[in-house]
């Protein structure tokens, strides 16, 4: 199975930037999509970005796109999300995530979480 772990997240201020990271385990990892999620207190799951198992495809929401940037290395087993011009609303637990799907956007299609990061970001 894939275990998953975040780093990177803290406090920042907005317009600053922050690079999260993921560390996964098992053989199957450079097959599997890898997505971030973001979760705040009360709220959803929300589907931040994905990049398939080869870095060739990747995809965002439209709250983050332009801002945010997925990469993977897959000779290390890492994923990460690059964010640029934080703002209030980018706050929340980030959640690394690996799916089985070619470029799943819904938490429902994903089969291993991490147990998250926590990014603050000051007004």
């Amino acid at each position: 199975q894939v275990r998953l772990v975040e780093s990177g997240g803290g406090l920042v201020q907005a317009g600053g930037s922050l690079r999260l990271a993921c560390a996964a385990s098992g053989s199957i990892f450079s097959s599997l999509a890898m997505g971030w999620f973001r979760q705040t207190p009360g709220k959803e799951r929300e589907f931040v970005a994905v990049i398939n198992w080869n870095g060739g495809t990747s995809d965002y929401a439209d709250s983050v796109k332009g801002r945010f940037i997925i990469s993977r290395d897959n000779a290390k087993n890492m994923v990460y999300l690059q964010m640029n011009s934080l703002k209030p609303d980018d706050a929340g637990v980030y959640i690394c995530a690996a799916a089985r799907s070619e470029l799943p956007r819904s938490r429902y299609e994903y089969n291993y979480w991490g147990p998250g990061t926590q990014v603050t970001v000051s007004s």
